[in-house]
């Protein structure tokens, strides 16, 4: 098992005690700070960032040669998307889905996923390429668990906001994997100039630096 895997699951499982919360049950049927998104479905998007992989795994292996991680970033559909765009409104739809069983349910669903992904990611060779069905396009085994680290950060948060929880810590190194990626991909959208004096210059920093 790769250094990014022990990430993925430790992040994945911070994911899992989140949705556990009871903060989250009560506030279950009412918006999230995400616009046009409840509580509820952001919880089964946040979920989906286990069950995804552990679905992805199942399809066996790919021949097709994968792509980068800046590549995927510069081909998924949702980041320029619109609130009211279809890669928006089938974020919004499939978390709302994942979650229709309720808080319980999902939260163990997500803690049975973890379990069985702690085998059979181990399983998996170092090279191992996994193909994005809705792409269509594939990746190294090792970004694919990257891209469910950046999500399930940036949507723990989001989750933990909405219902007054406290942000659930990341290790030293998942946090490192995701804020540099997020680093590469903010300079990527604004150069590097405008990160550079975001975090060194506040007198010249941009008003915004966002990665999406």
């Amino acid at each position: 098992m790769t250094a990014i895997t022990d990430g993925y699951l430790a992040a994945a499982t911070t994911a899992a005690d989140l949705l556990a919360e009871p903060a989250v049950a009560r506030r279950w049927a009412t918006p999230s700070a995400l616009p046009g998104m409840s509580v509820s479905a952001l919880a089964g998007h946040l979920a989906r960032q286990i069950f995804s992989v552990e679905a992805l795994l199942a399809q066996g292996s790919c021949d097709q040669r994968p792509i980068s991680l800046l590549d995927h970033y510069a081909r998924v559909p949702w980041i320029d998307a619109g609130l009211d765009d279809e890669p928006n409104v089938g974020v919004r739809r499939d978390g709302a889905t994942e979650a229709a069983a309720g808080p319980v349910t999902l939260a163990a669903r997500a803690r049975a996923a973890i379990a069985r992904l702690s085998g059979s990611l181990a399983s998996q060779p170092p090279d191992r390429v996994v193909l994005l069905p809705w792409g269509p396009w594939a990746l190294m085994l090792d970004d694919l668990l990257i891209t469910r680290m950046l999500e399930i950060a940036v949507h723990g948060d989001d989750l933990a906001h909405s219902t007054g929880l406290p942000t659930p810590a990341l290790s030293a190194d998942v946090a490192d994997t995701v804020v540099g990626l997020l680093s590469r991909l903010a300079a990527r959208r604004h150069g590097t100039t405008a990160v550079l004096r975001a975090l060194s210059r506040a007198e010249r920093a941009p008003a915004t630096i966002t990665a999406f």
